[in-house]
């Protein structure tokens, strides 16, 4: 290919200025002189050419093909309905068809979800990426095979910077019906053992006019009413415990809607206690007490009630009153009145002292069978005539003493039960052998009941501390009142805040001490979860894993430390997945619980229609009544860009430059000889007009 191309000696405004006194005197010469001034004129411009610089290039090119891209929508949405087979079927179309364009190359980017985050469909943001080594000018056109539903769409034009035309594909179908919840007023806290309110809406398009929700908290039903569709509705709700409460609202499906994925919400409500009420009664003053007392004081989410008896009311001994007691007792008031305020009571080495009747620990039997929870921290007295085992509470402890009161040093150990037992597994010092913390001093010797297992035992294999679940409550007795030395240091000590935080944690039914529990998180790894079952047993049945969409997978948990079992899998969808494991559930939300993707899920053509028009492409559907309809391909020069059946692409006569020949024109032998032609022909014609005058 030839072309002519100048390259000046002297910069472009000083050449343009050269020219413009060159044609000034070549004017002037030939007012003055008339036909003679041409031949100087002619010698000015052949001076003015060379100092232009021309040439003449020829370029060896080789043709190149436009690209056209083909963007292809395989987010969340895309997979509703018979989007899927419908985007395979034109994606296929649209390769066989490019096949027949020569000058055209096709390139296809699939965009799937976004690994992380909440982001939605941004199909422009990865065109921009995947078309990062393309000049701008060899784009003929793109094609976006979507439903429609895109989240990063530029604002104009202008923003998208796109010179080739914009054809949209558009999946799914115009009558498509669907209904969905949506949530308005979603808090993220709550208060333990309080209401809190949650305000939703019943969307849907294509309906009746009325639906039924059905509310669960942790896998379970706790409620199903009819509300009017497209009007906000209230629903009442009790944080029933600390940490996650995973509250699902589900409304049911339409008969022939497009997905039920969105007819369910989440919403998991982090439960906070906001103060833990403990009464503490002590019966004789001892080492101990102080040490329960400090413990307790020292949380500030516990409000403490501590009550210390030094004397049955029947004792007579002279002292006055008021050097016996700060306050009365007001046994009435705790244990009949405000006895169910309490999150745990706890009897730290009290005798029966007749200071409360029969009724009262009536009353603490039907507190604990109702949920509430009791600690025994037994002494001596609890081998005696009075210990609280003769009582009512017999019914409820899960042990017994037999009368004796072993005092001998020995090391508390754990038992078989006590390594898996989340209260006690792992304690600080217990991997050693004998376990590394100081000595006891004294153990009451007891017989626990039929079914339950000690995780403490003391010497000769004496159980020291058992626990026991009664009906919806929790009970713990503790044989020995020797946990202060521990705290005193003695012989270096042991882990008493360790034991006795955790202790008091699972009588009040933190989620993280159950002994049965499935639990799962991500790991902040991208999509992994990592899923953790505690268990007693020695095997645990495999875990089943539950996507948004109702796929479904099957985990194999593998053994860690005693009582754990544990595996990590990578989720293939954003939103909430439900894991069971025999009649335990768990939940885990990868991503947002509530998609971005799925809150509007139905097809449409007017987001990008604007977008699409102002590049001079097209937007339409390819489903019709007659099934898919793909639109024809053609390169068009100029003109429109689409028609009724067809799409256009610009192309661009792109070429790559494999060698260059430059042939200078006025420079050289030739051109000097022309210029001396030229002032030659001047001087012999101005010469003879000369003489002749």
């Amino acid at each position: 290919m030839l072309s002519l191309s100048f390259t000046p000696l002297v910069p472009w405004p000083v050449l343009i200025g050269f020219g413009v006194l060159v044609v000034i005197f070549a004017v002037l010469a030939f007012l003055a002189r008339g036909r003679t001034a041409i031949l100087r004129a002619l010698a000015l411009a052949l001076v003015l050419l060379a100092i232009a610089n021309p040439s003449l290039v020829r370029e060896d090119r080789e043709p190149v093909k436009d690209i056209a891209a083909i963007v292809v929508d395989r987010s969340g949405s895309q997979a509703l309905g018979d989007r899927p087979a419908m985007t395979d079927a034109v994606r296929a179309e649209l390769q066989r068809r490019f096949g027949a364009l020569t000058n055209i190359e096709p390139r296809f980017i699939d965009v799937p979800d976004a690994k992380e985050g909440d982001e939605g469909t941004r199909l422009f943001t990865a065109l921009s990426q995947a078309l990062a080594d393309v000049p701008a000018e060899r784009l003929a056109g793109v094609v976006m095979l979507t439903d429609g539903v895109v989240h990063d769409i530029p604002a104009s034009v202008a923003a998208l910077g796109l010179k080739g035309p914009l054809h949209v594909l558009v999946t799914g179908h115009p009558d498509e019906r669907d209904r969905q919840i949506k949530l308005i007023e979603a808090p993220r806290f709550g208060i333990v053992g309080r209401d809190l309110t949650i305000r939703a809406e019943v969307m849907e398009r294509g309906g009746t006019g009325s639906a039924t929700v059905t509310v669960r908290r942790d896998g379970e039903d706790v409620g199903r009413r009819t509300f009017p569709t497209g009007q906000p509705f209230s629903l009442t709700m009790r944080i029933e415990h600390g940490g996650p409460n995973v509250v699902e609202i589900e409304v049911e499906p339409l008969p022939g809607e497009l997905t039920t994925i969105n007819n369910r919400a989440v919403l998991p409500i982090e439960g906070i206690r906001e103060k833990l009420r403990v009464l503490l009664v002590s019966g004789e003053p001892h080492q101990g007490e102080r040490t329960w007392r400090n413990l307790l004081k020292s949380d500030a989410n516990v409000d403490l009630v501590h009550f210390t008896i030094l004397r049955p009311p029947e004792k007579q001994d002279g002292t006055p009153i008021s050097e016996l007691s700060l306050i009365a007792f007001p046994t009435r008031e705790l244990f009949v009145q405000k006895i169910k305020d309490f999150d745990l009571i706890i009897f730290d080495r009290y005798a029966n002292q007749s200071v409360l009747p029969s009724a009262y620990f009536d009353n603490i039997v039907r507190y604990v069978r109702e949920g509430g929870a009791l600690l025994i921290a037994a002494g001596p007295e609890f081998a005696s005539p009075s210990s609280l085992s003769r009582t009512r509470l017999s019914a409820i402890l899960p042990g017994e003493p037999n009368g004796r009161v072993v005092e001998q040093p020995y090391k508390a150990s754990l038992t078989g039960v006590g390594n898996r037992h989340p209260v006690t597994r792992a304690l600080p010092g217990s991997e050693a052998s004998p376990p590394a913390w100081g000595d006891w001093l004294r153990i009451v010797s007891a017989q626990v009941k039929p079914g339950i297992q000690p995780i403490l035992q003391g010497p000769d294999a004496l159980p020291l501390l058992a626990l026991s679940r009664e009906e919806k409550g929790r009970v713990a007795l503790l044989l020995s009142d020797h946990a202060w030395l521990w705290a005193r240091g003695y012989q270096e000590g042991g882990p008493y805040l360790d034991l006795l935080r955790r202790l008091g944690h699972w009588l009040m039914k933190e989620p993280a001490l159950e002994e049965e529990a499935l639990r799962a998180q991500t790991t902040g790894h991208g999509r992994e979860v990592r899923v953790e079952r505690q268990t007693m047993a020695d095997t645990v049945e495999p875990v089943t894993v539950t996507g948004p969409t109702g796929n479904q997978r099957t985990l194999t948990l593998t053994p860690g430390e005693p009582g754990l079992f544990a595996t990590t899998f990578e989720a293939a969808e954003l939103g909430l997945h439900t894991l069971r494991s025999g009649n335990l559930v768990a939940f885990v939300s990868v991503g947002p619980p509530n998609p971005r993707e799925l809150a509007d899920v139905f097809s449409d053509t007017e987001r990008l229609k604007a977008l699409a028009e102002g590049t001079g492409g097209s937007i339409r559907r390819v489903a019709e009544t007659g099934g898919i309809v793909v639109p024809r391909l053609q390169s068009v020069r100029s003109g429109r860009l689409s028609g009724a059946d067809w799409i256009g692409f610009r192309p661009s006569d792109s070429a790559n430059i494999r060698g260059v020949e430059v042939y200078p024109l006025a420079l050289g032998l030739w051109a000097l000889a022309a210029l001396a032609a030229a002032v030659l022909a001047m001087w012999l014609v101005e010469g003879r007009r000369g003489r002749a005058a």
